[in-house]
């Protein structure tokens, strides 16, 4: 019991000295791991929106979550700032977290994509490829970026925050109904990149990109597109969750399997034609139901004590 003790009280240590973000998604794992039905519930009702438009799932995901972390993630809690912050042009963070052991405020970044193309950051102020082409500009053969110039890049007001970005990625396989929640790895990245190449039309591209490779010459991210003027949701920094796969962390470990909730739309669809006396009584089930799940997860963690 002793030795139990101590153990736990290593363990809280150990996140309470993990950099904020980093305790979070440590704590967003191991309840995957734990009690996998909860994310994966979660998932398929996000999953789901897309039923009522392409781009419906990527907001309400934002909401999905931020309830989520309330709900189950013990010692967190969340609110969905992202369309009050983003409209207004403060930052592109979604939802304001907020350890409540150490008192520690972090914002995440919530991505819902396809499997492939993964955008990281809008780069929303046009600084990345402007940095970019002023450091190939000081190669001497203006083919590449790398060496002193590459060391030099990462020292930029521009890139220095680089590692520092929360993006919490919630990837789906619409064809195989699976998906998969990652985190990209940007210290191993910004380790590993070895040389960064401008490509352009040769490759059939509408617009140039700077493509950053590792020693081996593997895909590791690339920066989107050289024009101010051009769309904000389209430019800035992007990876492949495919191509650059070895630069994930899966916090799902792995693919799971998903499925359509048809109720949820149904569900919805009445909803959105209902008068708030029907939703008061329809909220007072569902906050049911979510107290039942959150009991789940008390009881795990007496069985684990």
């Amino acid at each position: 019991m002793i030795q139990r003790e101590f153990t736990v009280f290593q363990s809280i240590g150990w996140l309470v000295s993990m950099k904020p973000y980093d305790a979070f998604i440590q704590q967003l794992e191991q309840l995957a791991r734990e009690q996998p039905h909860l994310l994966s519930v979660t998932l398929s009702n996000i999953f789901t929106m897309r039923q009522i438009g392409t781009k419906t799932h990527g907001d309400l995901a934002e909401v999905a979550m931020t309830m989520f972390i309330n709900q189950f993630l013990s010692g967190f809690s969340a609110e969905h700032v992202g369309k009050d912050l983003f409209r207004a042009k403060a930052q592109e963070e979604d939802i304001r977290v907020v350890n409540n052991t150490t008192g520690d405020t972090f914002f995440v970044s919530l991505k819902a994509y396809g499997a492939g193309p993964l955008q990281l950051s809008t780069d929303r102020d046009y600084q990345m490829f402007p940095a970019l082409k002023d450091a190939l500009g000081k190669q001497k053969q203006e083919q590449s970026i790398q060496g002193k110039t590459l060391e030099s890049l990462w020292k930029t007001s521009t890139f220095e925050k680089f590692t520092a970005r929360n993006i919490l990625s919630l990837i789906y396989d619409e064809r195989k109904q699976k998906c998969n929640v990652l985190v990209f790895d940007f210290e191993r990245a910004k380790e590993e990149v070895k040389v960064i190449k401008l490509e352009g039309q040769e490759k059939r591209r509408k617009h140039s990109v700077f493509v950053f490779y590792d020693i081996n010459n593997n895909y590791v991210c690339e920066v989107r597109y050289g024009d101010a003027k051009s769309n904000a949701l389209q430019r800035g920094l992007w990876t492949h969750t495919i191509k650059a796969e070895r630069y994930f962390r899966s916090i799902t470990q792995g693919w799971i399997e998903y499925s359509k909730n048809e109720h949820l739309i149904e569900l919805f669809s009445h909803a959105l034609i209902a008068n708030s006396e029907v939703h008061t009584s329809a909220l007072i089930s569902l906050k049911d139901n979510v107290s039942k799940l959150k009991e789940t997860v008390k009881l795990k963690k007496l069985a684990d004590k």
